[in-house]
């Protein structure tokens, strides 16, 4: 009987052939014949063997063309790869994208007659031995990691959510939504998507919060995962808009944006790990792009760490050692972070092994900053998005044979359905992502996808990035005060924000204090620019527990008669001190007020305070080193 499967012809005695046919024999299985031309050239006759020694040559059964359909060089191997599942995209490319085919003929010609060559560069791209690239052990790991990542986030909201915006927080949720709908009417719906429209109660914000603790619970243990991830980003969604801004992080959307994907990788379709691979070439050269584009002196001159290291919001213990290294190793060091974001970070596109050594890079890069400051769990979750960069191969040296073993055999083999969701919402993402990279650059935006940007952007399934875009050269600091004469104050301590001057920096991560972040924010910031203040204020008078709760001291056991805001410069202590800190009176930020003010009217001028709708949580860039 006649074998009507393609054949692979190649030189059987040449060394790196045969590694990488065996390499294509494990992705095509039985699929093709793979034969050398020493044996195989006399059942093909009207190929000449001088043919079959210059190029590899595919032979596929064709009845419309005598011999069959015959190709050789660059398009047999990636003609080849229309037989492996999930590869046939290659030779689309070649056939459709302009240039791709030319360049690939003359880079296989310049190979081919330089086979060491060839072995040098596959042993340095991809390693020994060449093997079929997996990811059921990268998907395992990452689940269970975000699955970790959702429960510190979820519990933070816990014990902070109805200081925040709870009935009696600093801005209510009832007030926002009805503000929204007022302006927006029906609109408000799609505009802020979240399910505390159904009920703003203090109840509904608590167990809203413990239920995410548990889902990423179960996702961490393996539980539904699929309907837990689906919940989670549903939940995580809806306590973005209803945090308004003190939820409107740049790490707020880098877990939405992970936990969407996450839904999708549960079906085992390797497109979903290409879009986590997008995903973080987008966040780190966006970071690094935001930086050279700012125009932000301290990047230009290299001095940004000069300065970070005390002015950044939450410093570790460290930061202040490291805030004593000499200028030249600081420097060297901003040059070798926008080399990572700007250079390096292109290693995302290349095979494995460029990509384990941008993972190696960029998680070493993100333990420096976990090691001198407190960024809650965005750090980590950077961290966790690297495993991407690795597969099985590089993870089976650290994960145990018999659970390596167990995980393999129960992953999930892609269907139909799930590739075909997979390649939707790639067709989506990556266009949306493209443009997000593409409008910093040329200062345009691609006129269709721009459309279709704008129709989803309340999903925040694709958000722009770009951390640390400036440095902040000083570190103005708002010291609330309490007082029941008008003569003696004691201040508000926050729970990590610098303020006794003795008082040691600390690490509060995966807990992200979101109080402490927003008044780093405001201290950059005039009082007309963030009227939240102003009900902060009132609800120390109040003598509001949720509000109080979130600071770590409070001057009185009751509620105060009179409070006020100082802002104050602070700066790292000279070595050789008893304090961490010193500090000078820049004068007052907001002004002597008791509760009686309240109940005339607004305590300072300007607009009363809230939110004005139009304004989505992570679109507007906020001051200082971190954005939003």
């Amino acid at each position: 009987m006649t074998d009507l499967r393609p054949t692979l012809v190649f030189d059987g005695d040449c060394g790196i052939c045969r590694t990488w046919v065996d390499y294509w024999r494990s992705l095509t299985g039985d699929g093709v014949v793979y034969r050398p031309y020493q044996e195989a050239a006399r059942d093909f006759p009207s190929i000449a063997l001088q043919d079959f020694k210059r190029a590899m040559t595919l032979i596929e059964p064709d009845s419309t063309k005598p011999g069959g359909r015959i190709t050789d060089g660059a398009a047999a191997t990636f003609r080849l790869l229309a037989y492996a599942p999930s590869r046939g995209g290659w030779w689309w490319v070649y056939e459709h994208v302009p240039g791709f085919g030319t360049v690939s003929e003359a880079a296989y010609t310049y190979l081919s007659q330089r086979r060491g060559l060839l072995a040098f560069l596959t042993r340095a791209l991809w390693g020994t031995p060449l093997a079929r690239e997996r990811s059921d052990l990268v998907s395992w790991i990452f689940l269970r990691g975000l699955g970790l990542i959702y429960v510190a986030a979820f519990y933070s909201l816990v014990v902070q959510i109805l200081g925040l915006v709870g009935g009696h927080g600093i801005l209510p949720l009832s007030e926002y939504l009805a503000a929204a709908h007022e302006g927006w009417g029906e609109g408000a719906y799609w505009q802020l998507p979240t399910l505390f429209w159904m009920t703003q109660s203090d109840t509904a914000l608590i167990a809203g919060a413990w239920t995410g603790v548990v889902l990423g619970l179960l996702v961490t243990l393996g539980l539904c995962a699929r309907p837990a991830l689906i919940a989670l980003f549903v939940l995580y969604l809806s306590y973005v808009y209803a945090g308004q801004l003190f939820m409107s992080y740049q790490w707020d959307l880098l877990l939405l944006e992970s936990g969407f994907l996450a839904i999708f990788l549960t079906g085992g379709s390797r497109i979903v790990v290409w879009l986590y691979r997008w995903l973080l070439f987008r966040f780190l050269f966006l970071a690094g792009l935001v930086k050279v584009l700012s125009g932000d002196a301290t990047w230009q001159t290299f001095t940004a760490l000069n300065y970070h290291f005390w002015t950044e919001p939450l410093p570790s213990p460290l930061a202040w050692y490291a805030a004593q290294l000499p200028h030249w190793l600081l420097a060297a060091t901003v040059v070798a972070v926008l080399v990572l974001e700007l250079v390096l970070v292109f290693l995302v596109f290349l095979p494995r092994r460029p990509r384990m050594l941008l993972a190696l890079l960029t998680v070493a890069f993100q333990l420096a900053i976990i090691a001198t400051g407190s960024f809650n769990w965005f750090n980590l979750l950077t961290i966790l998005l690297c495993v991407f960069l690795l597969d099985d191969q590089a993870l089976r040296r650290i994960v145990p044979a018999a659970l390596a073993a167990r995980i393999e055999a129960r992953a999930p083999r892609p269907g139909r359905i799930a590739t075909w969701s997979a390649a939707a919402i790639a067709l989506l993402t990556v266009p949306i992502g493209f443009n997000l990279v593409w409008e910093p650059i040329t200062g345009r935006n691609l006129p269709v996808i721009n459309k279709v940007a704008e129709a989803v952007a309340p999903l925040l399934i694709v958000n722009p990035y770009g951390v640390f875009a400036t440095t902040t050269m000083t570190r103005p600091q708002i010291v609330i005060e309490g007082s029941d004469d008008g003569k003696t104050w004691k201040p508000y301590v926050l729970p990590y924000m610098p303020g006794p001057l003795a008082r040691a920096p600390t690490w509060n991560i995966p807990y992200q204090p979101r109080l402490d972040w927003q008044l780093w924010f405001a201290s950059y910031g005039m009082l007309a620019q963030n009227r939240w203040i102003e009900r902060l204020m009132q609800r120390l008078l109040e003598g509001s527990a949720p509000v109080v709760k979130l600071f770590a001291e409070t001057p009185f056991a009751h509620a105060p008669k009179l409070v006020r805001a100082m802002l104050y410069d602070y700066r790292f202590a000279a070595p050789g001190g008893n304090t961490w800190w010193q500090r000078h009176l820049e004068g007052a930020y907001f002004p002597q007020v008791s509760l009686e003010t309240f109940r005339k009217g607004p305590a300072a001028p300007a607009a009363a305070p809230g939110i004005v709708p139009g304004v989505i949580p992570g679109a507007v860039p906020g001051p200082g080193q971190i954005g939003r």
